[in-house]
């Protein structure tokens, strides 16, 4: 006997846990019965760009704020290649921008969807030109993050101003 090795093929659409049997490749049975069956379990490693949920491909996807307000189609990265993504007008870290049919594949054919996850990113560095319009940006608008409604349509609970010490 000893260790054997074996060649498997993954079918499509498996899902972590999932058990694939192998007939005949078990242990051997009482008495000289015949070799029962050996089952494998499936166990999806986590990716660091590419998260699961169910048959839902997560990815985050970085825009900058312009593309988060003015709205923008963006490229990101799937499993299986390059998609186009759009990004609403107005869109904040953490929205997600659902693309159907390009997420992991079902057993019956259905694919699952790709869920892109909005994260705005400042530049680390600005321009002279940049700050001369963030600061124009900010002498003009009239929005404030801590003052807007949340998604929820709630407003955030009061806060006092904490003296200084």
């Amino acid at each position: 006997s000893g260790p054997r090795t074996y060649t498997v093929t993954i079918p499509a659409g498996v899902v972590d846990g999932q058990r694939i049997r192998l007939a005949g490749e078990g242990g051997r049975g009482l008495g000289g019965g015949a070799a029962g069956d050996l089952y494998l379990v499936v166990r999806i490693l986590p990716h660091e760009r590419y998260r699961l949920v169910g048959r839902d491909v997560v990815v985050r996807l970085p825009v900058s704020p312009w593309e988060a307000a003015l709205g923008a189609t963006v490229p990101v990265t799937t499993p299986g290649g390059e998609v186009e993504v759009t990004v609403p007008s107005g869109s904040s870290t953490g929205r997600q921008v659902r693309v159907r049919g390009e997420g992991m594949p079902g057993r019956r054919g259905a694919r699952g969807d790709l869920v892109a996850e909005v994260a705005v990113m400042v530049p680390p560095r600005l321009t002279a030109r940049e700050r001369e319009l963030f600061t124009e940006l900010a002498d003009v608008s009239a929005f404030d993050p801590r003052r807007e409604p949340t998604r929820e349509g709630s407003h955030g609970r009061r806060r006092r101003k904490a003296a200084a010490s």
